[in-house]
């Protein structure tokens, strides 16, 4: 995936912020704000280390998960004609419109993963 960065077993997403002229990284499956900025990936690594430390640390302090919990579902919304069209390639392929989706997101997120 792109602008995606390892720190421990966390990954990270990064992007650039012009406002203020640094990378900034934002921890994704973390259940509160971790967020960490530099001027370069080694500071990138290192600063994401130390929110990383910290966050992790809090959390136990306070008895808490430091994840995020996902219960496996979600709405999703469609334009009646892509509705339509995903209904007819989930039937020609045998499948339910939700194994379907199912299949095409799972296959779409792991993509350079």
């Amino acid at each position: 995936m792109k602008n995606i960065m390892h720190i421990g077993a966390y990954k990270a997403l990064i992007s650039y912020d012009p406002a203020i002229q640094l990378f900034r990284g934002e921890f994704l499956e973390l259940n509160g704000g971790a967020d960490f900025y530099a001027h370069d990936i080694e500071g990138l690594q290192r600063e994401g280390q130390l929110s990383l430390a910290i966050f992790l640390d809090e959390c136990a302090k306070r008895g808490i998960s430091p994840t995020k919990t996902f219960s496996g579902k979600f709405v999703l919304r469609l334009t009646p004609e892509i509705h339509q069209a995903a209904t007819i390639a989930a039937a020609s392929s045998g499948l339910s419109l939700n194994q379907w989706a199912v299949a095409a997101i799972d296959k779409a997120a792991r993509v350079g993963a």
